[in-house]
Formats: structure tokens, sequence, C-alpha cells
């Protein structure tokens, strides 16, 4: 029997990799004359079944089995690039839940604080410029 069910599952995984390979995942790049570059990337989710058993049969050994796979590809991203050189990648479809809006604003939020600080800065710079300026000329 044991040979019998390895032989189901040999076959159903054989025709699984036929099915799914790294060119289903991230798919073949698609270029537009302009020069932009789409690269698809998809999901891909498989699963297969298997079972079989003897049959209690006097005359010879019997073996009785079947086996079922299953693959989805579901498309889920773009990774667009642009003839700038400029990279992104566009999402389809919303976002799963509340968190994976706050972690992509993450990024965007850093770079406004970072421009927040250096007006700071700028700004205080500038007043003890002005400070300076007014010292040396209360002196004349």
């Amino acid at each position: 029997m044991s040979n019998s069910i390895e032989g189901i599952l040999g076959v159903s995984m054989e025709k699984i990799r036929e099915m799914v390979d790294v060119n289903t995942i991230v798919g073949e790049p698609i270029t537009s004359p302009e020069g932009t570059t789409i690269i698809p990337v998809s999901k891909v989710s498989f699963g297969f079944a298997s079972g079989g058993t003897d049959l209690p049969v006097q005359a010879a050994e019997k073996f009785a089995g079947g086996s079922g796979a299953g693959v989805t590809v579901k498309p889920v991203a773009f990774i667009v690039i642009k003839n700038d050189g400029d990279v992104e990648l566009m999402e389809i479809g919303g976002k799963s839940s509340p968190m994976d809006g706050v972690l992509d604003a993450i990024p965007g939020l850093i770079e406004k604080i970072k421009g927040f600080i250096a007006d700071k800065k700028a700004a205080k710079e500038e007043k003890a410029k002005e400070k300076l300026e007014s010292a040396d000329n209360s002196e004349e």
C-alpha cells in the first residue's frame, strides 16, 4: 500500500510543480513604449489530499485510492519601474487592516518630523544670527 500512496503523492506533487513556478509568483515584465516597466506579483496557494487502502480480496492484493489538488493564483501587486529609475509598489485592493495604513504612513511621518526639526533648527540659527548682528550694531 505505501508504494501506491507514494505514487499518488508523487504524481500530485509533479503536476503542482508543473503548474506553479517562479514566473507564476513574479510575472514576466511588461515594458510600455514610454519606457515604464510593470512586473506583476501574485500570491499562490496550493493544497492537495491523498488517501487509499488495501482491499481485502483473497485472490490478489488490491488497492483503492485517490488524490486531488488545487491551486489558486491571486494578483496582489505590481512593481512599477519608471524610465527615470523611480520604483513603486502598487498594491491591488484595500488594506487588510488599519495597522497596514499606519505602517504605510510611517515613512512620510518621519520625513515630516525631519522637516519640522530642520525648520526649527534653521529658525533658531536665524534668531541667534539676528541677535548677534543687533549686538554688533549696538557696539558701533
